[in-house]
């Protein structure tokens, strides 16, 4: 999902610190469900959607 947002956006949008975006782009961090709701309501889509694109990667 390209959202043309930055880390420091998304990050700013969900409530997040950008080195934790940066992380979970890393894979270094694994997200929980509650901050999983929070990138997709950031991202302005549902927590189903940003699921299911991630599962066709």
């Amino acid at each position: 999902m390209s959202t043309g947002l930055s880390q420091e956006g998304l990050a700013g949008a969900a409530g997040l610190d950008r080195t934790y975006i940066s992380s979970l782009e890393r894979g270094r961090r694994n997200p929980t469900l509650m901050t999983q709701q929070r990138l997709a309501d950031a991202l302005g889509c549902t927590l189903s959607s940003l699921i299911h694109e991630a599962e066709e990667l």
